[in-house]
Order: structure tokens, then sequence, then C-alpha cells
């Protein structure tokens, strides 16, 4: 991957797990939380030092979230476009961490509510084309 894809990338999947906690209108604290310990733990080939990294994800979440203009529908749609348009960074073991990712986000606080699901199913599906 180049340098600038890579910021790119996790620029995107920032957008994209931040969609999945505001997609109810009200992100907590606790999906911001989760995002950061699933980061730590299971994003670990993500190296701090690189262009891409986890504190990109980390600040793209976080300033979307400061800003509180963004339509989760708009960073979900924008991440899509992402995902179409550079298909060869997305192995089925990339779409399986992301997917996981943002199932422990929407599930960690109370559960899953019905506009979560249907972003994930919508995730999911995109997914397998």
């Amino acid at each position: 991957m180049s340098e600038k894809v890579d910021a790119k990338f996790c620029q995107h999947l920032g957008k994209l797990f931040y969609a999945i906690a505001a997609v109810d209108k009200n992100v907590r604290p606790e999906e911001f939380n989760k995002l950061k310990e699933v980061l730590d733990n299971e994003w670990t080939f993500l190296d701090d030092a690189s262009i891409c990294s986890k504190a990109t994800i980390i600040d793209t979440f976080e300033w979307l979230h400061l800003d509180n203009e963004y339509n989760a529908e708009v960073c979900y749609n924008n991440f899509m476009l992402f995902k179409r348009n550079n298909e060869a960074l997305f192995s089925s073991k990339m779409k399986s961490l992301i997917l996981q990712t943002a199932s422990k986000i929407a599930t960690s606080f109370s559960g899953q509510n019905k506009s979560e699901l249907m972003m994930l199913a919508k995730l999911s599906i995109e997914f397998k084309k």
C-alpha cells in the first residue's frame, strides 16, 4: 500500500466506526472506549509509527464526534465509496476484522439497537459482494 492510501484507509475506518456508534444519534463513551480497546487488542498489526495507525482511526472518530455535524449515513456511505474504489485493500481477513470491530462497538452499550443492527447488516452484505 502506498502511504497516501494508508492514511486514507485508516481515516475511512474511523468514519465507519463512527457511523456505527452514531447511527442511533448518540455516541456513548462506552462505544469510544470499546473502539480503543479493540484497536489495542486486535489491530496489533497497525504500527503507531506508520502513516496508517490506530491513532489515525481514533483521531478521525473523535473529530467526527466532537464536530457533531456529521451524519452517520453520510460517513457510512463515504466509507463504502472508498471501499468500492479500493477493493484490493479489503481482504477477507480485513473484512472480518472490520465487521467484528463494528459489532463490538455496537454492543458495547446495552446491546445492539435496531439502527445499529441495520447498519451492521448492510456492512455484512456489502462485504459479501
